[in-house]
């Protein structure tokens, strides 16, 4: 009787190894993007796209979203360079080209926008790996002298 048990206790904790679900991936929006968490682990982008590899529309939306990403910081690194460096010759006392400094400001608030569109597919990509339905998000856009309402799914 004792060896029943044992065995049929090994059974069901076997079968409910087997039966748990993945593990869900969490995302925080922050200033600078998201963090991404699963369990007590902290997530690169990176780490989260091999992660998703297993649901194949989250991938594509995560894809999406790290190319966003990965523009972003590139962006954001040369607007910050070109607004560094006329900084810099003020500083020292020489003649600085404002107009570079200009087009890196320019280039930062390009690289604001891209990295909203980043945290949007990411979320959107977490949502469709976690198993959660993506919800209808309504959307009012302004163009030239009007405005429209856009509802995605």
């Amino acid at each position: 009787m004792k060896k029943i048990t044992v065995v049929s206790l090994l059974l069901i904790s076997a079968f409910t190894l087997y039966a748990q679900d993945r593990t869900e991936i969490k995302m925080y929006k922050t200033f600078g993007g998201a963090r991404f968490e699963m369990d007590t682990l902290v997530l690169s982008p990176k780490q989260v796209l091999e992660i998703v590899k297993v649901e194949p529309l989250a991938y594509e939306k995560f894809k999406k979203a790290k190319a966003n990403y990965n523009a972003a910081g590139v962006l954001g690194f040369t607007g910050g360079l070109l607004v560094g460096i006329p900084l810099g010759t003020a500083i020292g006392g020489g003649d600085p080209e404002w107009g570079m400094a200009i087009a890196g400001g320019v280039l930062i608030l390009g690289s604001f926008s891209l990295n909203s569109i980043f945290r949007s597919h990411a979320f959107e990509a977490i949502e469709l790996y976690n198993g959660k339905t993506v919800r209808i998000k309504p959307q009012f856009q302004f163009y030239g002298t009007g405005a429209r309402l856009v509802m995605r799914f």
